[in-house]
């Protein structure tokens, strides 16, 4: 049986690199790509540069795609609303639009979001219990970085209707 190789995008971060890894102990071959070099970024560059993704996407055949790049809740006071539009939603777009071109199609997208994108709809009113969250929750986010997770997620959601390809979106 040979290996399915899975790109990891922001494979140097927290969760990119644990997948980087843990995915070949589970019989996949990860590609990582990041701004960042490290031990567990196979190629540097960003999910932004059209150019960069087209060479990546012609170089390998990825059953799968992890995409945990992201400028985070961290990122607020240090990045600007642009930068955020940027990586989290026309970076999630261009990788979206090559992985649904991709001959042959990929197995399957997942994308990493996050709570964040809850943000005022997680406080409950005054004297009220703690707020369950389930699909009817509607996400209400206090920051940039929840606003374009949600757009990204919207995207996720195009894309699939638009292509068919198989699109998760996790909210971690």
């Amino acid at each position: 049986m040979s290996q399915k190789t899975v790109l990891v995008t922001g494979s140097s971060g927290h969760l990119g690199c644990a997948l980087m890894l843990t995915l070949p102990e589970l019989g996949y071959h990860p590609i990582g790509i990041d701004i960042l070099p490290t031990s567990t970024t196979t190629h540097v560059g960003s999910i932004t540069d059209t150019e960069f993704l087209t060479s990546i996407f012609k170089q390998y055949t990825f059953h799968s795609i992890l995409h945990t790049a992201t400028l985070h809740k961290p990122h607020v006071g240090s990045h600007s609303k642009s930068d955020f539009i940027s990586v989290n939603i026309t970076g999630t777009t261009l990788l979206l639009e090559h992985a649904s071109s991709a001959s042959p199609p990929v197995k399957s997208f997942i994308f990493t979001s996050s709570t964040t994108t809850f943000g005022r709809a997680l406080s409950p009113a005054p004297g009220k219990p703690a707020v369950w969250i389930n699909e009817d929750v509607v996400p209400k986010p206090k920051n940039i970085y929840g606003v374009t997770k949600i757009a990204a997620e919207d995207i996720c959601e195009l894309i699939h209707r638009q292509t068919g390809m198989p699109v998760v979106v996790l909210r971690t």
